[in-house]
């Protein structure tokens, strides 16, 4: 290897800009879609306007820009001096769409914003507890998190709620297309075609839509060609039930963070990540979430896709990153490009949603049986999807009890998935290869010693 290619695998190097462009656009085209695809379902469902629209994908890029930043290069106790990219999480559409739906957009971003304070506490003493949040336990709750989003896929596959034209031939052949072109890149090409296949799945369905009479690009005629994101535009509402559900999925992101900074230090470099990096990353996650909120926008998360990208490329270099989150605050600064995003028909979306949303659940799967999947740990996953899972899938069940119950565990199970998880994990007991293991482990270390 010489010296010109060796700097790219490096955490530190400074490679040439001709290297660092290009690889640092493909983490931008791994992540793209992902990062703004929460924001246009949210305001979808709460009937925003196109104006609104526009805003919150421009904000969704500036915040994941300059948090991806702190994470790459720290600010003061933020960031873990790592290659993560981080984006608008997929895990919070559910409550949020909930929670939007009782309060308004002003009491997501009021739950947002207070309960990203709790994920900076919790990110300062995660790595104390991190042995209560075993791939058993993150592994049920991301692949909750995938089949609670599935309906929000196939609604949009169809054309959306609301739409008059729900369900028709036109919508579902369009949102096929979208999936058969990303099935088609992503299993039969290679590079970056297969890496940014979703984005091509919604480039040529966008197209395929314009002849159809699906996009109306007259709204954004008398758009700005620049605009700088601006904070504090819709305000802030503070309701405690709407809090709880959101300081839970805090923690879920937080420990979801924890998985792709070890997973990054372990693929990149070949060792365990740091409790300094785990804090700080997970205290960034929080920090970027703050920042969201207060430019109008959803919680921030690393992203798994782009963790995937450092794993196959080995390429870790921390200013590759850095230049892609540059592009990513280039391109919030105008808003016919937002627009453009956002008059993206519901079933071009859906077509790329649907496997989006189901990856997102084999990622979960694949972290479960990371481990042994022995009667304990089948126990764990089987009572906290069965419980959580279940109640979201029959209306009305918890419509006895107190609004506030209701809004936290009738209307996402994912926090249900959570609680029920974290407990079993801590109060069944483990079975005795799982005790002989660590014994053996614990031994072989005090040998080495």
């Amino acid at each position: 290897m010489n010296e010109k290619n060796s700097v790219i695998y490096q955490l530190n190097g400074r490679p040439r800009l001709k290297e660092a462009i290009p690889l640092g656009l493909q983490h931008v085209l791994a992540m793209f879609v992902g990062n703004v695809t929460p924001l246009i379902i949210i305001s979808g469902a709460l009937g925003l306007s196109l104006d609104d629209k526009t805003m919150l994908v421009q904000c969704a890029m500036l915040v994941s820009g300059l948090v991806t930043l702190v994470q790459c290069y720290k600010l003061g106790p933020f960031g873990a001096k790592l290659p993560i990219v981080m984006g608008t999480s997929f895990g919070f559409v559910s409550v949020a769409t909930a929670v939007g739906a009782k309060y308004g957009y002003e009491g997501v971003l009021g739950a947002c914003l207070a309960g990203s304070l709790i994920e900076i506490v919790f990110g300062t003493y995660i790595s104390k507890i991190r042995k209560f949040f075993p791939p058993v336990v993150t592994g049920t709750v991301v692949l909750a998190i995938g089949i609670s989003l599935l309906p929000t896929g196939i609604n949009y596959f169809a054309g959306g709620i609301g739409a008059s034209d729900f369900g028709s031939l036109s919508n579902l052949l369009l949102g096929s297309i979208v999936l058969v072109t990303v099935l088609f890149c992503k299993q039969y090409t290679k590079g970056i075609t297969s890496i940014a296949s979703i984005l091509i799945g919604l480039i040529v369905g966008y197209i395929v839509a314009i002849p159809m009479g699906k996009i109306d690009f007259s709204q954004i005629s008398s758009m700005a060609l620049i605009s700088i994101p601006m904070p504090l535009q819709f305000g802030f509402e503070f309701h405690i039930d709407a809090i709880f559900a959101f300081v839970c999925m805090f923690i879920v992101s937080g420990v979801e963070t924890v998985g792709d900074i070890t997973a990054i230090t372990h693929s990149g470099v070949g060792r365990d990540a740091t409790d300094e990096e785990i804090s700080g990353g997970v205290m960034a996650d929080g920090f970027g979430s703050v920042l969201a909120a207060l430019f109008n926008s959803m919680p921030t998360t690393s992203f798994g896709q782009n963790v995937g990208l450092i794993a196959m490329t080995k390429v870790i270099n921390r200013n590759v990153v850095g230049i892609g989150a540059g592009f990513l605050i280039l391109a919030a600064i105008f808003p016919k490009f937002g627009a453009l995003i956002s008059l993206m028909p519901a079933s071009v979306l859906g077509g790329a949603s649907v496997m989006m949303f189901a990856m997102i659940a084999v990622s979960g799967i694949k972290l479960i049986t990371s481990e042994p999947l022995n009667n304990r740990n089948s126990t764990i996953v089987a009572v906290a999807l069965g419980l959580g899972v279940g109640l979201t899938l029959v209306p009305g069940v918890l419509s006895q009890m107190p609004e506030p119950i209701q809004l936290i565990f009738g209307d996402s199970g994912l926090i249900v998935v959570a609680i029920i998880a974290i407990f079993l994990n801590m109060v069944l007991p483990q079975e005795k290869s799982e005790v002989n293991n660590k014994i053996e482990v614990g031994n072989s270390s005090t040998q080495a010693s």
